[in-house]
């Protein structure tokens, strides 16, 4: 049996830009694929994340997966996900995505945005908590913090300047050993931006991660509370680069950005291990 498989540019609006994520779309027919298989087949790819879809009764499962391990949150791949379900016509451009997934349910719709078809996610705020800087953790960035905090997944530190983000050269043997899935560095961004970032992830095998749909769910109701604004510009400043717009709606947020598909073919691996 053979599945479609699909790669998308996520939170940018052209090509070799943005944060790639595969997409596998996993049909109703098809029996269910291992964890095993899907981690190889993630692995494979070599990309931040690949994203398994399946339709259930209502709406979808969708389970993301590093090159070395599964993850409960992922923004970039839930929005190249919702945009492969539109684009190739097995979710109606006017119905909503809703995606049934270990951090509970997720949704996507399109909206137009600034003239132009964006997709807006409804994730939940990962509010971080202030904390004393774990040992080693500025040595490994070997910057000076104004802030470091922790939410559910990983470490916040914003820091007094735009340079400073866009200069870092952490070290990454240091950052993995902190056990946490990540580490976010922040400071207040220059015009149209109101703040940028940049996110490691060396303990689930991403180094640098392009552009972070989820570190946004963290990094929103931060700014949200420095700026005192609900509805913010970002910037990820990664060597590829990416933008999205943001808002803090109570306990959850909205990430809006737009997705290009770079490549569709067909996997044709086999799952070894029954279901």
């Amino acid at each position: 049996m053979t599945i479609e498989l699909f790669q998308v540019d996520a939170f940018t609006d052209r090509p070799f830009a943005g944060n790639p994520a595969a997409v596998c779309l996993l049909d109703e027919q098809a029996r269910k694929r291992s964890t095993q298989w899907m981690q190889q087949v993630a692995a494979e790819m070599n990309l931040s994340e690949t994203a398994f879809v399946q339709p259930e009764q209502v709406g979808f499962s969708l389970r993301w997966f590093t090159p070395k391990a599964e993850v409960k949150l992922c923004g970039h791949a839930t929005l190249a996900t919702s945009h492969v379900l539109w684009e190739q016509g097995i979710l109606d451009l006017d119905k909503p995505a809703v995606y049934h997934t270990l951090s509970g349910t997720l949704t996507a719709r399109r909206l137009l945005h600034r003239g132009q078809p964006w997709i807006e996610l409804d994730f939940p705020a990962t509010f971080p908590e202030e904390i004393d800087p774990p040992e080693g953790l500025l040595q490994a960035l070997d910057v000076e913090a104004v802030y470091v905090g922790k939410s559910r997944f990983d470490y916040l530190i914003a820091v007094a300047s735009e340079k400073t983000v866009r200069s870092l050269t952490p070290d990454f043997a240091a950052l993995r050993a902190l056990g946490a899935r990540g580490v976010m560095v922040t400071a207040k961004g220059s015009e149209p931006f109101d703040f940028v970032s940049r996110f490691f992830a060396p303990g689930v095998g991403i180094d640098e991660d392009p552009v972070t749909g989820s570190a946004h769910c963290a990094l929103t109701p931060y700014w949200a509370r420095v700026l005192g604004k609900q509805t913010m510009r970002a910037f990820q400043a990664s060597p590829r680069g990416g933008s999205l717009d943001v808002e803090l709606a109570e306990d959850r947020v909205q990430l809006r950005g737009r997705a290009v598909t770079v490549l569709r073919g067909t996997l044709l691996a086999e799952d070894p291990i029954d279901p």
